[in-house]
Order: C-alpha cells, then sequence, then structure tokens
C-alpha cells in the first residue's frame, strides 16, 4: 500500500472516530451542560494537606458542580471549605469527630453536647451524614438529634435503611430526611417511602447500578420520573482517593441525566438542590 493510501485511511480512520465521538457526546449530554448541586460531598481531615480548601471547590467546580451540601470528620473541614466559598458550599453537620467510629458513634451520649455547640457557633441546613441502621434509629443519641433538627429546623442526610427511615418519622412526622445513595434499597421500597413521606428526598451517590450500559433497572426510570422532584445527585468524597475519580462519577451522573427527559434531568440535576437545600439554608441561617 502506498504512503497516499495509507494517508487517505488514516485520515478517513481519524474522521470516523472524531465523529464517532462527537456522536456519543451527544448521547451523552443531549440536554446541553446542565449545571449541578451536589448533595453528598465530605472533605474531612484526611484530604485537607494534599487538597487545599480552594482546590478542591475548584476541582468540584471544574465538572460542573454549582453549588454542593458539605459535610466532614471533622467538622473543621466544611468550615475551611465554607469560609474559602460561602456561594458554593452549604454546611451540613457531622456528629462524627473522628474516623474510626461510624459503627460505635451512636452510643456516644457527648456527641449532642459537640452538636449543640456547634450549632451555636456556625449555620448549617442539615445534619449529617450518619449512619444507622434499623433499630438504632430508636437509641437515645439519635432521637435527641431528631429533636435537635425539628428544633433548629435542620434537614437529615441519613445512610440507613429503610426501616430507620419509618422510625424517625415515627418519632417526628414533619422531619426532613434525605436519604443517603436512596438508602440501597430497592425502587419499589423507595417509592413506597416517598408515597407514605412527602418531606423525603433521596441522593443517588454510589448507584451506580440503577443504570448501566445506557439501561435502568426496571423500575427506576417511572421512579425518577413520578418523584421527579425528590432526587438529587452526590459524588460522596468520603475518602482521599474518591476526589481522584471526582470526573468518573460525574460522567456516570450526566449519562443517567441524558437518559431522561429534559425537565426531568434538570430537576435531578440541580432544581431540586436549589429549591429545597439552598432556599432552605439562605431562610434559616
Amino acid at each position: 500500500m502506498t504512503y497516499e493510501k495509507i494517508s487517505m485511511v488514516s485520515v478517513s480512520t481519524l474522521a470516523l472516530l472524531f465523529s464517532t465521538a462527537l456522536m456519543a457526546a451527544e448521547r451523552v449530554e443531549p440536554h446541553g451542560n446542565l449545571p449541578i448541586f451536589d448533595a453528598h460531598i465530605h472533605y474531612s481531615h484526611d484530604v485537607w494537606d494534599a487538597l487545599p480548601p480552594k482546590e478542591a471547590i475548584q476541582r468540584l467546580r471544574d465538572i460542573g458542580i454549582t453549588r454542593a451540601m458539605v459535610s466532614s470528620t471533622s467538622d473543621e473541614g466544611t468550615q475551611r471549605l465554607y469560609r474559602a466559598d460561602p456561594n458554593f458550599v452549604i454546611p451540613v453537620l457531622r456528629p462524627y469527630r473522628k474516623r474510626g467510629t461510624l459503627k460505635t458513634w451512636m452510643h456516644d451520649e457527648s456527641v449532642i453536647p459537640y452538636l449543640k455547640e456547634r450549632l451555636v457557633r456556625n449555620h448549617y441546613v442539615a445534619i449529617g451524614e450518619f449512619h444507622i441502621d434499623g433499630e438504632q434509629a430508636k437509641l437515645p443519641v439519635i432521637r435527641d438529634i431528631v429533636r435537635l433538627a425539628n428544633k433548629h429546623q435542620l434537614i437529615l442526610h441519613i445512610h440507613s435503611d429503610a426501616k430507620a427511615i419509618e422510625y424517625i418519622f415515627m418519632q417526628d412526622p414533619n422531619a426532613r430526611i434525605l436519604w443517603a445513595h436512596a438508602g440501597f434499597e430497592y425502587a419499589y421500597v423507595v417509592k413506597e417511602l416517598m408515597d407514605k413521606h412527602a418531606n423525603l428526598w433521596a441522593d443517588l451517590s454510589f448507584r451506580r447500578e440503577i443504570f448501566n450500559n445506557g439501561r435502568f433497572l426496571p423500575d427506576w426510570q417511572p421512579l425518577l420520573t413520578e418523584h421527579a422532584n425528590r432526587f438529587l445527585l452526590g459524588i460522596d468524597t468520603y475518602e482521599p482517593d474518591r476526589w481522584l475519580r471526582i470526573n468518573t462519577v460525574m460522567q456516570w451522573q450526566r449519562q443517567l441525566l441524558a437518559a431522561l427527559p429534559k425537565e426531568i434531568a434538570e430537576k435531578i440535576a440541580f432544581q431540586n438542590g436549589e429549591r429545597v437545600f439552598t432556599q432552605h439554608f439562605n431562610k434559616i441561617k
């Protein structure tokens, strides 16, 4: 084969690859580059030195996030980000003061004075993200947290199973709950709870299985359509390595949005977060 023919093949191949890439990009984002409200960001102590506040915020802005709910272990991380950009960060107060207490914190009564002290000092939109399951929602520490949230008009960001969510609503029927990861529950379970409780929202962080290879798991697309006002996105930077993968996570989120009608995609991408959380934070701070 001559050089000219090789060149023609190469150019033709490049043109085909470029065309394919454009079509793929169109499939990924048919609604335009939607702004993203992220409901699940952590900025904990083990990332502070490697990723200073302004750099952390810029990384999030670079992938299209326009506002983020941030919590951290300890709360100092949240406050550092908030001071760096109060128009970008919506602070969330996490009960954890150090790593390694995820399975024991709900038995620690000193958590309540700590939360009260922070609530006097700073402004927050929510308490969380905190981890409980089932009957743990009935423990005295959790009951006190539910009462604190009620007193200060705060939302509860809860990582739990469906049973714990039910117990919280039994304690306070007017509680407002953001359910982390939609509880890792089946669509029909999430639907039952959302049908029953008007003040229940859910973030879709770490739920890659519900939309994979261009397809939704059964019942998820109807659920996102029916309760389009209740879902938000989240990257969940729960460990330092997660900050290195935010581009990949955002790509999946945008693929999910692209598979939905534009009006639903816009609600999940940013409108729900602004309507529920930004407006509420501005009201109570």
